[in-house]
């Protein structure tokens, strides 16, 4: 009997799904300001937008079109400067780019005849081609450039260009602040998830001693009481490095606040707005995140701890797709894919939650870990190495769970994200863990 998620009319539709979605996101994110603020570079840590737009054509074509389907290149002049290896962020600015007008037009006609290839492609055969990995693969990369593209309107300075609804308001949360999650073994990573890709795989098993996490994230109203208790003028909460690296520049609160009087205001796609206390806090980096969790008495969970508590079933002694169980997202869940333009108050979606009553582990905010990003035991770097393996090391710390920012594809409970301990522009937050000991 054929599996009816690997069957081919469903494999199409999603793949046909996924992509239509995100070349939507696309759209939006470079047809809400003028070509001037497409072309500019609105921080050195960012491309141009119309890189990014040209960038997810030129992946989509190299992938599908030349090695799926076996085409001539299109373009083949233009795959140098479209190679995110080969040009750092800060010097793209200065490279021949091709203009608004016709990076749109290039990525319409690769998209176009990529939806032809989808109508005659057999999802078997290949390891690009199985369940229609290939295509799942190219979505979840223009999602993420889509979310590289809304930190760069983040960053972006001038008014508002995108607007959207803001999440509901949580009810007030009664339950405890911290859970108790059950040592013992739990399978990590996946062997099955069709289209993860390298880093999360393959799934094994890891022992996790007993620990306690946060059932949500930080908010602003416990960060700012950090801020207020002289948390940033303190030494003893950083590590030597986090130290050096904040009074080197002169941080004293998450980007984007800054101190108006007696109260807190931050800077949000355009908008200045009082700091909301109950929104988990935002665009911290790995060092202020540890010293906060130093100063609190606690200290960040481990890759694995976070996993095991977004993921494991106690009941069924089963690994989950996400902290709910195997269904995909829906809104009732997690506040995922640009839906909204901020985090929901903490507490938010309780048919989200896990079974041991741990509430945004998916969406929200990405959450720091105290994880270095390395490979699983039995790591196999596919379909390139430059996807992860390039990355592996202690340089990079893990977020996981995703972020308003994150669409649903590019998101799982296996899904690792890493960047620099000095990162803040991404949408980054954090919640809490402490060691149970023998409890």
């Amino acid at each position: 009997m054929t599996d009816p998620a690997h069957d081919a009319d469903t494999l199409r539709e999603r793949a046909l799904t996924t992509l239509t979605t995100a070349r939507a996101r696309t759209t939006l994110l470079t047809s809400c300001v003028e070509d001037p603020d497409l072309t500019a570079q609105h921080s050195p840590l960012m491309s141009p937008l119309v890189w990014d737009l040209a960038h997810i054509g030129n992946q989509e074509e190299q992938w599908l079109l030349r090695t799926v389907a076996g085409r001539e290149a299109m373009r083949p002049e233009i795959d140098g400067i479209y190679d995110a290896f080969e040009h750092p962020r800060a010097a793209r600015p200065n490279l021949p780019l091709l203009p608004p007008t016709e990076a749109r037009h290039y990525a319409s006609e690769v998209r176009g005849r990529v939806l032809d290839l989808l109508e005659s492609t057999a999802f078997h055969g290949t390891r690009l081609t199985e369940a229609a990995f290939a295509f799942g693969m190219i979505a979840q990369h223009e999602q993420q450039h889509d979310e590289t593209m809304l930190i760069t309107h983040q960053l972006r300075k001038g008014p508002q260009a995108l607007t959207a609804p803001d999440p509901e308001p949580a009810p007030l949360v009664t339950g405890p602040s911290e859970v108790l999650v059950p040592g013992g073994p739990f399978t990590m990573g996946t062997s099955t998830e069709p289209w993860a890709l390298d880093n999360e795989r393959p799934a094994h098993r890891r022992e996790v001693p007993p620990f306690y996490i946060d059932t949500t994230p930080v908010t602003n109203a416990a960060y700012k009481a950090f801020i207020e208790d002289g948390g940033y003028d303190d030494d003893r909460w950083w590590t030597p490095e986090g130290w050096a690296h904040i009074r080197g520049n002169s941080i004293h609160a998450p980007l984007f606040w800054r101190r108006d009087g007696k109260q807190w205001l931050r800077r949000r796609f355009g908008v200045t707005e009082v700091v909301p206390p109950d929104e988990p806090v935002l665009h911290v980096c790995w060092y202020e995140a540890d010293a906060y969790a130093r100063w609190a008495g606690r200290r960040l969970p481990t890759e694995a701890e976070w996993e095991k508590a977004a993921r494991h079933d106690p009941a069924g002694d089963r690994s989950m797709r996400y902290p709910w169980g195997d269904d995909d997202p829906g809104p009732e869940h997690a506040n995922l894919g640009q839906r909204h333009l901020r985090p929901a108050p903490a507490g938010s979606y309780p048919e989200g939650e896990s079974p041991l009553g741990v509430r945004q582990l998916i969406g929200d905010v990405w959450e720091w870990t105290a994880s270095d990003f390395l490979p699983y035991p039995g790591f196999q770097a596919f379909p390139y190495k430059e996807y992860s393996e390039v990355f592996f090391g202690p340089e990079y710390k893990v977020l996981r769970g995703g972020a308003f920012a994150v669409d649903a594809v590019a998101c799982r409970g296996t899904f690792r994200n890493w960047d620099y301990p000095i990162r803040r522009q991404i949408f980054s937050g954090f919640r809490t863990a402490r060691s149970a000991g023998n409890a």
